[in-house]
């Protein structure tokens, strides 16, 4: 099926009302990329009585049959196989999908879905680079679709919390956010090219990426390390943080100035992403750093140590200082740095995707994309952050932002990174 043809037969199917689930109805769901964090959409979705996993979608076969088991177990329920995402789109029976692909695949499947009518929930990052996250945005506005992004710390009580004391200055005056992303990475070795495993669709894997032949090295989770697949951890675990920090500060556009440097170190493997990173960027009134750290390290402040990482955020205003992390808030005050307040956690388990899931749902009901807890255009900006970053990083040098055009000040190089070149036919378009 061509572009044209997809569009066409999605705009009949919306024309004849495939818009909303009604009232009473179970939502039926598409999850798509079902490996990972795929099977952890599906147990969320199962345990909610408004939504059906009606239907999986991954390039290997033996996942897909993975997680009909895993439905069938939960729920009771067969749902469809798919092995191409297009197919899926073109199901009139499915309201929403679930995206839990690859990075490089998150901008154009949501885009794809938007066009076909599908409301979405995508992982994060919301994008791979930072012109097709706009394009995503720009698809959930023209096409009326739900798009919330998967930084399920926006439907977590106690960051909540901590977010409207922030606002109302419990600290005084906010000069700076850190984000801290020190989580443990081993080495992931070097392997040869080989064979494509039985029941894989490579070339759909690939999807808009360029043509490579296959490296195990490259497939399954370690494609996070990659730069043609993945961001690096600052756009894995770290977006989470990135995006807390944004929020924290309460920074509705890009910064103007990105410099981040680091490297990777005391490995000798395939991996291409930095392993140690430090960024910061300049707003008019503050500043936000965000550091990852994948080599054994200390913590810092009062974040929790979970057995072998050190994740969370610091808030530093004028009078005091916030700490955030998975377990809860602390706020210290005063020149004695005085425990002033805190909270716990509040949820049954303290990373739980349940609420923010749900979340989704209540928009898709309502067809209010202010009820969603973090539309697609904060999945951007956050994203956008991690790519600034990286851009520096690769380009090696401190960089100048326009946060209107969200683009490089007279910067070719670095602009050359805003956009990958797609390969047909899995390109996002210019006019979504």
């Amino acid at each position: 099926m061509n572009r044209r043809t997809f569009i066409q037969s999605s705009a009949i199917a919306m024309a004849s009302g495939m818009t909303a689930p009604g009232a009473n109805d179970r939502i039926n769901v598409g999850v798509i990329g079902v490996r990972g964090r795929g099977r952890d959409h599906i147990t969320s979705y199962s345990k909610l009585p408004e939504a059906r996993v009606a239907a999986v979608c991954d390039i290997d076969q033996a996942q897909s049959e993975r997680a009909v088991q895993l439905t069938n177990q939960l729920t009771g329920g067969t749902p469809k196989i798919y092995q191409d995402l297009r197919k899926l789109f073109e199901d009139k029976d499915i309201d929403a999908v679930s995206i839990a692909t690859c990075n490089h695949w998150h901008a154009l499947a949501t885009i794809w879905a938007c066009q076909a009518g599908k409301d979405v929930y995508v992982e994060k990052p919301a994008s791979h680079e930072i012109w097709e996250g706009r394009k995503m945005v720009e698809a959930a506005r023209k096409y009326n679709r739900m798009v919330q992004v998967g930084m399920q710390s926006r439907t977590t009580e106690h960051k909540i919390r901590a977010i409207q004391l922030l606002r109302e200055g419990v600290i005084g005056k906010l000069y700076m956010a850190r984000g801290l992303c020190y989580k443990r990475r081993k080495s992931i070795g070097r392997q040869p090219n080989g064979p494509v495993p039985p029941g894989v669709d490579y070339n759909v894997w690939l999807g808009p990426a360029p043509m490579r032949p296959f490296n195990p090295n490259r497939f399954h989770y370690n494609w996070h390390w990659f730069w043609d697949t993945g961001n690096g951890d600052i756009g894995n675990q770290g977006v989470h943080e990135m995006d807390i920090a944004r929020w924290g500060l309460n920074k509705s556009t890009l910064p103007t100035v990105v410099v981040s440097d680091g490297g990777k170190f005391a490995y000798d493997d395939d991996q291409e992403t930095p392993n140690t990173q430090l960024a910061t960027f300049k707003y008019d009134d503050c500043e936000l750093v965000f550091e990852v750290r994948g080599l054994l390290t200390g913590g810092e402040s009062s974040i929790a140590y979970d057995g072998s990482n050190f994740i969370g955020n610091l808030f530093y205003g004028s009078d005091g200082w916030m700490s955030v992390d998975l377990n809860g808030f602390q706020i210290y005050k005063g020149e004695d740095r005085k425990l002033a307040q805190e909270m716990k956690y509040a949820e049954p388990s303290s990373w739980d995707t349940t609420p923010h899931i749900q979340n989704f749902l209540k928009a898709v009901r309502s067809r209010n994309l202010r009820d969603l807890t973090c539309d697609v255009e904060q999945g951007h900006l956050s994203a956008a952050l991690v790519h600034m970053a990286n851009i520096s990083y690769r380009t090696g040098r401190k960089l100048h932002f326009d946060p209107r055009a969200e683009r490089f000040v007279n910067d070719d190089e670095a602009n050359s990174y805003i956009k990958r070149n797609y390969r047909p036919p899995f390109v996002v378009p210019d006019d979504v």
